[in-house]
């Protein structure tokens, strides 16, 4: 098959959110584009609403007017499906059930020339049970966008049993030219990102159940500590309770109850309220114009007496950026041999969480303790979380935050919690990520780029392995397996042979 040029004419059916952003995307990018839902006068809000859209954006200098005109003058609502059928590519944008797929598909192979592409834009069903229902079940693949379309970046082009090479590659090429990064999988529930991503949640919400602090000072070590975008508590309110909820449970069901992707009785309990999030005014936070942003809690100014000796040993090239801040204020520093990274502050030792508690190294090596989450950069973010051994007197707790404050960083105290937040979500995400290229899901470059542009991780997953140590990724599910005695922190196989160094290390994501 040949590339689908760009004035070839595009269908999208279904006029909710996704498909008319995808209209506007195909519009956009040169094709005659048309919209097809079963409700007409939703269809003619749907254009009507985007015209606006597109309005206000010229009004207020943000596009130009020819462009924008000429873009809306693309598109057109079509009455009856069989308006469809000179159409190079049909998208489907329907609502998420098996059978109206199914319904909608065998119609358009009776309506559509035999080169026809069809795409499904589907977050959750397989791909190859929606083909399943058609005769030639070749042309069919999966084209999922992220919400908003016209802005995420990223295009999972998903793979069912019969799809041919040639649907692929020509999806894959289309959404190039859109100016879209696709990236192809397999068809497997969830894809990459709803797969990949159900720790980020799932981790948070379980600190939360624990009680380990409030969401806020929660979000606030994924997003200001970690690096991430938004908090997990932050971004399931935006997604909306219900659907961060549905997917979870879909993911979960989908691979027999395994218990990596337990979805949360807390969870559960704000959609059986209805606190669905910013949409119905309450979530996990507050929304209104009377009600105050809540604020994380940070240790208060320390003030422990003279700046301690800070002396750094072991080898600090994976957390360079780190040790770089800390030997601005440090006495002396060692790197002796390749032995794991550690810090002294005076007399307490300070190093990264490895999936045990504080109060457990304590107890090993005989020393205050006080260990350090992880950040994607310790240069930049503002925030850094700590956990402090329950055999620490206050005075040793004082000289670290003391000496972090004195970076300028704002210091997260949790209590002492096996992994802390961001190395657990982190190590679960490598560990998720590294599944999926170990079943030829997706590449390790196609899965890392996914992570980076379809949910805006400030690192691919794989890419944050490789620089952080396969081994340090691999002791922290160990030890928190163990802490916990579940299935849920098992090490991937593919992770052990990379820690092992019996495998070749990812490569190739666009970083």
């Amino acid at each position: 098959m040949n590339a689908i040029p760009l004035t070839s004419p595009v269908a999208v059916i279904g006029a909710g959110t996704m498909g008319i952003g995808i209209a506007q995307v195909a519009a956009a990018a040169g094709h005659p584009v048309t919209v097809f839902d079963i409700d007409r006068a939703a269809a003619e809000r749907a254009y009507e609403t985007l015209s606006q859209r597109l309005m206000r954006r010229v009004e207020a200098g943000k596009a130009d007017r020819r462009a924008s005109e000429q873009l809306l003058a693309r598109i057109r609502i079509a009455e009856a499906l069989e308006e469809l059928a000179d159409s190079a590519l049909v998208i489907e944008a329907v609502a998420e059930k098996l059978a109206v797929k199914q319904s909608l598909f065998r119609e358009l192979e009776a309506i559509c020339p035999a080169d026809t592409v069809f795409a499904s834009n589907t977050s959750s069903l397989s791909i190859t049970a929606i083909a399943a229902a058609l005769r030639h079940p070749q042309r069919m693949a999966g084209m999922h966008f992220f919400n908003p379309a016209p802005l995420m970046q990223l295009v999972e082009i998903v793979t069912g049993l019969e799809t041919s090479a040639a649907t692929r590659d020509r999806l894959s090429q289309l959404a190039q030219q859109w100016g879209k990064r696709p990236v192809v999988c397999r068809s497997t529930p969830g894809f990459i990102v709803n797969r990949v991503a159900r720790p980020f949640y799932a981790e948070t919400l379980r600190a939360l159940e624990e009680q380990l602090a409030d969401a806020a000072t929660l979000d606030a070590v994924l997003r200001d500590a970690g690096g991430f975008a938004m908090g997990p508590l932050q971004l399931t309110d935006l997604i909306g309770q219900d659907v961060n909820f549905a997917v979870t449970q879909s993911v979960f069901h989908a691979f027999f109850n395994d218990t990596r992707f337990t979805p949360s009785l807390l969870q559960q309990e704000r959609v059986a309220a209805g606190h669905l999030g910013r949409k119905s005014g309450r979530g996990f936070y507050r929304y209104g114009d009377d009600v105050d942003a809540p604020q994380a809690s940070y240790a208060a100014a320390a003030n422990a007496g003279p700046a301690a000796r800070v002396t750094l040993h072991g080898d600090w090239s994976p957390l360079a950026d780190f040790a770089a801040l800390l030997t601005e204020n440090a006495a002396s520093v060692k790197q002796p041999g390749q032995t794991s990274p550690l810090a002294m502050i005076d007399d307490v030792t300070f190093m990264l969480t490895n999936g045990k508690s504080a109060s457990q190294v304590a107890e090993d090596i005989g020393t205050p303790v006080v260990l350090f989450d992880l950040s994607a950069d310790y240069r930049q973010a503002n925030t850094l979380a700590i956990g402090c051994a329950a055999q620490n007197n206050p005075q040793d707790n004082a000289k670290v935050i003391q000496c972090l404050q004195s970076l300028g960083k704002r210091v997260i105290t949790l209590p002492d919690y096996p992994g802390l937040l961001v190395m657990r979500t982190v190590a679960m995400l490598v560990n998720e990520a590294l599944d999926v290229v170990n079943k030829g899901i997706a590449s390790a470059a196609d899965t890392d780029n996914a992570m980076r542009f379809g949910v805006n991780y400030p690192r691919g997953p794989l890419a944050w392995g490789q620089a952080l140590g396969w081994k340090q990724i691999l002791a922290t599910l160990e030890n928190l397996q163990r802490f916990y005695l579940e299935e849920r922190y098992r090490p991937m196989p593919l992770l052990r042979r990379y820690a092992a160094g019996h495998a070749l290390p990812p490569s190739g994501a666009e970083q």
